[in-house]
């Protein structure tokens, strides 16, 4: 298996709802079995066996089967009324709310206690037996039993309460953003200097296409590992795609040069690229983008009808832009000994803030709100934002929010707010030279 695919199906695993409880429930089957094996074997300290269960047989089966009926119970009862509030939630604030929930660590293994204590049970009980000549209790695992089975009370009374955060449409979108935070903390601060400044370029001459192995989304493309092919057979690789697009089985993902190597590429591409049913955020950025873009898209339709939620998203996204001053987009391009190995499409600047603003700019038009918060959140991103080039698409969505809000309203105080929000916006995005010497000037007059 490629290191593609292993990072893909390590994040897959870590995301499934089925991992932690199946690990939880047979080490609380393998813990069964050894204090069974062990029970009379070791001596306790006095006061431990104060606690130890010292009942008979037919006591410690009717404790352990009320254990296992209980548990059993009560996971499969909770967990399937959670899912159905979940689904009806998932309606306003949409389907990847569950997908949050089956990959939140808290719900896995707050099941897994449930299910580990069932099979925990089971297995004591079935030690338990009595004859005319003897009579075996495992007590200390029936007190472990015991001991369990207060533990899972304590977490269903905190996986309610946890439920009923996970809900929140605050928190949900917290989560997101939590999720396009983590992936921009990956990238590069932007005094590195990028390895891409002095390598020499792809050479001109002929070139073989590259086809799609199969169909999909993008998910995890391994950029050092088809570049040390690329390396290897001093070849030089491009990718039309990148991760997050959709490939379509047998179409032309990209070329090599020299043809020559088509053969090789071919399998080369193919072992490094990891395609699924759908998009992860690992390598694509907008994919979280997007699912808050989503989230307030919902808010502001009509059957729900919930700026306040939209608010929140974007509030969310100006964290993101602010977050992304201090770090470099992907270019790409991967070099190796001072070459261009490799090149790819990457997410820029102008795609990441269209995919933040555009959507949510054409569907809050008519609700002032919502445009006069997207122009402070444009100067705030602005204010923070020292690179030119970046400012100035910023600077783009501010004059296109502007023009959407005065035609989306005849309100006078919000056709007032928007003026006032479009100066501060401007005054917010000077060029960073001008910033500087405007704060030295402060600086020197305040001394």
């Amino acid at each position: 298996m490629t290191t593609a695919r292993l990072r893909q199906l390590w994040a897959d695993l870590l995301a499934s709802f089925w991992v932690r409880p199946v690990v939880m429930t047979v080490a609380a089957a393998c813990l069964a079995e050894g204090l069974v094996r062990i029970e009379g074997a070791v001596s306790l300290p006095s006061w431990i066996e104060a606690w130890v269960y010292a009942g008979g047989g037919a006591g410690a089966r009717d404790v352990l089967g009320a254990i296992a009926s209980a548990t059993i119970g009560v996971a499969g009862t909770t967990f399937s009324i959670t899912v159905a509030a979940l689904s009806l939630a998932s309606n306003q604030m949409g389907p990847r709310l569950l997908r949050n929930f089956t990959r939140d660590p808290g719900n896995q293994y707050s099941l897994g206690a449930l299910l580990a204590t069932f099979a925990y049970s089971l297995v004591a009980l079935r030690s338990v037996y009595e004859t005319d000549q003897h009579t075996f209790v495992p007590q200390i695992a029936v007190s472990v039993a015991l001991l369990l089975a207060f533990v899972c009370v304590g977490v269903l009374i905190w996986f309610l309460h946890h439920v009923a955060l996970s809900i929140n449409v605050d928190r949900v979108v917290a989560l997101v953003h939590g999720d396009l935070a983590e992936a921009l903390r990956r990238l590069p601060d932007v005094t590195e200097e990028p390895e891409t400044e002095d390598a020499e370029p792809m050479p001109d001459g002929p070139r073989a296409s590259l086809f799609a192995p199969e169909g999909g989304y993008l998910r995890v493309l391994d950029d050092a590992a088809l570049a040390d092919w690329a390396e290897e057979h001093d070849a030089w690789v491009e990718l039309r795609t990148r991760p997050g697009n959709f490939v379509f089985p047998g179409s032309v993902i990209g070329e090599v040069a020299p043809a020559s190597l088509r053969a090789d590429a071919q399998k080369a591409v193919a072992r490094t690229l990891a395609l699924g049913d759908s998009r992860s955020v690992e390598q694509d950025l907008e994919y979280a983008v997007r699912q808050l873009v989503e989230m307030g898209l919902r808010a502001l339709s009509p059957g729900i009808n919930d700026p306040m939620t939209a608010i929140a998203v974007l509030d969310r996204l100006g964290a993101a832009l602010c977050e992304l001053a201090s770090r470099q987009l992907p270019s790409g391009v991967t070099v190796r000994d001072g070459k261009q190995r490799l090149a790819r499409g990457a997410t820029d600047y102008p795609g990441l803030v269209d995919a933040m603003f555009h959507m949510l700019r054409q569907a809050g038009t008519n609700v002032p709100a919502v445009m006069i918060r997207l122009l402070e959140v444009l100067a705030e991103a602005g204010a923070v934002e020292r690179d030119r080039a970046r400012i100035e698409w910023l600077r783009v969505h501010v004059d296109l929010t502007r023009d959407a809000a005065l035609r989306g309203t005849q309100d006078a105080a919000a056709l007032d707010a928007v003026h006032e929000r479009y100066r501060t916006a401007l005054a917010a995005m000077q060029p960073p030279d001008a910033a500087d010497r405007r704060a030295a000037a402060a600086h020197q007059a305040s001394g």
